[in-house]
């Protein structure tokens, strides 16, 4: 009897200890060295391409490669992030499982809005790829297949379709990554698929069945790697719809290992034709990988990318996890000198957690500006805008006490400009990580302006709204608190803006 009533005690006991134990944990995750803090990193464990990522009554669902077995890459299951804004990142239970079919690689997710699968109205359908090592060891190249799930209570609890495989292999090694959307002119689902070194086009009525309808890029673009991650997209310029074909490569990236590439175009519901066949590149840094859209944001076309580089993914020194998402950026097209161009920025969600902002106006650099002051106790998490009225060399010193150091800057003989991390911290875990990233400068005429965004171990560079971005990790002893710009020769900066962010963990 006694021990009876002691069981409410315990209970609360144990409600307590475990409050405090999660509170802990909260609070050594945000502490850990190179941890971002408002960029999406799992807990623990592996990470890699974002998936199935999808927008439904207020939330935004990330699904991701995921290996809850360790910190390299291992069997694949899809875990799943929540978010309200973008910015605030809530994990959340593991979504799909491997089972008797192989392991959950990449793919997409879809809201089913007609039912048209028969789930239900309004039903999430995840189209991904199932991958089955023990097929792969028998070199059969039929090891991979696309394969639906569906989840009738907004992504909580998941089902796998009794039918799969859906689209069965015709007999290609690399078969995989579909990235289906509603195509409504044509009253159809449409499946972007990699396929080797090509895409291929699938449609479908309802998700089940599905008929080839064209292959795009055997001869165009960058072949120096098997082709992964596409995803097909329209863009509104001038009231005229485009389309926006994303691939990711790897290797053959600009700066070595892997990339995303871009092709613009028109697409009549069966074909892909572009308007340009010159390689370019959705970012020019070393860290934006497998990049994708998510589905059901109306207008808006929101990308997130996996922030490394299959160079080194599996061995940059981070300890309970590794690898962490890019920010969310919203996708647009913009005409250079009659040719479109990607471009892209950061969500404007992100003001939720940037501090309020200051700004200096038509500053003279003669050698050296010391900004240290104004960012170091941001410790190494800020947002930092800067604007030139004339193209001018110009070089952005991030720093600590340790001497460890990232250099941002423009070049204007060569035109272009750049990220350095040769100097930033631990660079001795792969032999290619210590590199100069470049990006060319895509606008016309005079003035530039650089977006900066920083947040512990990694920087993103907007230039010149988004024309041209550079992505590149980093792993310094301590935070990059101090901030020097430095020029060639007498400069005059416009205008200097500098925010705090604010971290965003849960």
């Amino acid at each position: 009897m006694k021990t009876y009533q002691l069981w409410p005690l315990l209970g609360v006991m144990l409600i307590a200890a475990c409050s405090t134990s999660q509170k802990v944990m909260q609070q050594t995750t945000v502490a850990e060295q190179y941890r971002p803090q408002f960029h999406f990193s799992p807990k623990a464990n592996w990470m890699n391409d974002p998936n199935g990522m999808v927008y439904l009554n207020g939330t935004y669902h990330l699904f991701f490669q995921y290996n809850p077995g360790g910190t390299t890459w291992g069997p694949m299951h899809w875990g799943h992030a929540t978010s309200s804004d973008l910015i605030h990142w809530t994990e959340q239970p593991i979504a799909l499982y491997p089972d008797s079919l192989g392991t959950i690689f990449s793919g997409s997710a879809v809201v089913d809005k007609d039912n048209t699968a028969g789930f239900g109205k309004n039903a999430i359908i995840a189209i991904f790829t199932h991958h089955n090592q023990k097929i792969e060891e028998a070199k059969t190249g039929l090891h991979q297949y696309q394969s639906i799930a569906y989840s009738t209570d907004e992504g909580k609890t998941w089902a796998k379709y009794k039918g799969n495989p859906v689209l069965p292999n015709p007999g290609i090694w690399d078969f995989r990554d579909p990235k289906v959307q509603w195509y409504e002119a044509g009253k159809k689902w449409l499946m972007t698929l990699a396929t080797k070194d090509r895409i291929t086009f699938y449609s479908s009525p309802n998700l089940k069945t599905w008929t080839k309808e064209s292959e795009f890029g055997e001869k165009l673009g960058a072949h120096g790697g098997v082709w992964e991650c596409p995803d097909l997209i329209s863009l509104d310029y001038n009231g005229t719809k485009k389309w926006v074909l994303l691939v990711s490569i790897n290797p053959g990236g600009p700066t070595s290992g892997s990339a995303t590439q871009y092709f613009v175009g028109n697409f009549d519901g069966k074909t892909f034709v572009p308007d340009n066949t010159s390689t370019r590149w959705v970012d020019y840094g070393a860290d934006d990988y497998a990049g994708v859209t998510f589905s059901n944001t109306g207008n808006r076309r929101i990308f997130i990318g996996w922030m490394t580089n299959w160079n080194y993914a599996n061995v940059v020194p981070t300890k309970a996890w590794r690898s962490a998402m890019t920010i969310p950026r919203e996708l647009k097209l913009k005409d250079v000198n009659g040719t479109l161009h990607l471009a892209a920025e950061p969500v404007s969600e992100l003001a939720k957690i940037t501090g309020p902002s200051a700004s200096l106006e038509n500053v003279t650099v003669n050698g050296d500006y010391d900004l240290s002051p104004q960012v170091s106790a941001f410790g190494g998490k800020y947002l930092l805008n800067i604007e030139l009225a004339n193209l001018e060399d110009i070089t952005l010193h991030l720093s600590n006490a340790k001497g460890n150091e990232v250099l941002v800057g423009y070049d204007k003989a060569s035109n272009t400009y750049y990220v350095d991390r040769t100097r930033s911290g631990d660079v001795g875990f792969e032999q290619s990580f210590a590199r100069k990233t470049t990006a060319p400068r895509i606008a016309a005429g005079e003035g530039l302006s650089i977006k900066l965004l920083v947040d512990v171990a990694s920087a993103e560079v907007f230039t010149d709204d988004g024309l041209s971005v550079l992505t590149n990790i980093f792993f310094p002893q301590e935070p990059l608190n101090q901030l020097h710009i430095t020029s060639t020769g007498p400069l005059k900066l416009k205008k200097i803006t500098y925010s705090g962010v604010k971290p965003s963990i849960r």
